[in-house]
């Protein structure tokens, strides 16, 4: 089947599905709906697609929309809070650092073919609480096994997407943080501008070669402007619909076939291990929550080993503290990025070169 009747019946299965969850009532239906009924088509076989500028344009729209909430009272207000951010970069590295050693004493048997470099590479870039590309990018030139790295850091942003957002509805937390975006009205002219200024960000980081590019680009360029007390034009609703739309599709088309196949043992385990992390992180979010005073609801989503993208969709969608949430997740990503593989260099490789494993 060519290419683009692939991706235009899977855009078409998507909308159906969040249309379904709209009438539902679904936490975030323009998302999780496209994730779920595409995940399970493409497991059984289904030919379906993503295609990257349509996932590329999502991220740009998300980053633009979410950059919005960064007026200047909010801004002082994440700034102030600098050291509650600190201290979840630092969680989420130790996550991810225990995550990883955690599945080499599990797996070590069942991975007896690789040595213990190539063992201890892959649980410790599969165990990180970083971007799933990023991470297999950085796994592949350390000789890792990139498919058990992909799988993992896809099952858990899955895991985390679907079962956060149903909690918080469960909790009947919707809502608590009504602070609107810098611009609330969708002016033509405006728009364009705020789309040719972002464009500009996306390709710079582009340029630069940072990661995620059409999210970090369009977000930075649109909070540089609200912090500055420049409101150009707000996002228009049906055009963050259909960026979650697209951002769902590319998440659900991950789980093939051979996906499910790979590892059973792996993904069981990496399933297992997300779902204490998001237990884990919930206790490190109330007990921040009373360091902070804001509420445990933000923080959950600001301290869960989801993806940005997914987590800020959620607060955004939910209305539970947008920028704060952005805030953690970015300062996150980054922090794991900058430092997941010189912390692999200067602790992990001396620690397999000294002998220390596992196997045994």
């Amino acid at each position: 089947m060519p290419l683009p009747l692939r991706v235009a019946l899977t855009l078409l299965l998507a909308w159906a599905a969040a249309r379904l969850c709209v009438w539902w009532h679904t936490p975030i239906p323009w998302m999780i709906g496209p994730l779920v009924a595409t995940a399970l088509v493409s497991v059984i076989g289904a030919p379906t697609a993503s295609w990257n500028p349509l996932r590329n344009s999502g991220q740009w729209v998300i980053g633009t929309a979410l950059g919005l909430y960064f007026t200047p009272t909010v801004g002082a207000l994440v700034v102030g809070l600098w050291w509650a951010i600190a201290l979840g970069i630092a969680w989420a590295l130790a996550l991810g650092l225990g995550f990883g050693a955690w599945l080499q004493r599990v797996h070590a048997r069942q991975l007896d073919h690789l040595s213990p470099a190539e063992l201890r590479s892959t649980t410790y870039f599969a165990g990180a609480i970083g971007g799933a590309s990023e991470m297999t990018l950085i796994a592949e030139r350390h000789g890792a096994r990139t498919d058990l790295v992909a799988a993992a850091h896809s099952l858990r942003v899955l895991l985390v997407t679907l079962t956060i957002p149903f909690g918080m509805q469960a909790w009947g937390v919707a809502g608590i943080d009504l602070a609107p975006p810098g611009a609330r009205e969708v002016l033509p002219g405006g728009l364009a501008l705020l789309t040719a200024l972002t464009l500009v960000g996306i390709l710079v980081m582009r340029r630069l070669g940072r990661a995620n590019p059409w999210f970090m680009g369009a977000l930075l360029v649109t909070m540089g402007l609200t912090l500055s007390g420049v409101t150009l034009s707000a996002i228009p609703p049906g055009l963050s619909a259909a960026a979650q739309l697209v951002i769902g599709v590319s998440l659900g088309v991950r789980f093939t076939p051979a996906f499910v196949h790979t590892a059973p043992r792996w993904l069981a385990s990496v399933a297992f291990a997300s779902v204490f992390m998001m237990a884990v992180c919930a206790g490190f979010a109330w007990l921040l929550s009373w360091a902070s005073g804001l509420h445990p609801a933000t923080l959950i989503l600001g301290t869960s080993p989801g993806g940005i993208a997914e987590m800020a969709i959620t607060a955004k969608v939910l209305q539970l503290g947008v920028p704060m949430v952005t805030a953690f997740q970015v300062c996150r990503l980054v922090a794991v990025l900058v430092l997941a593989e010189p912390v692999y260099r200067a602790w992990v490789v001396p620690r397999v070169s000294g002998g220390s494993d596992l196997r045994g």
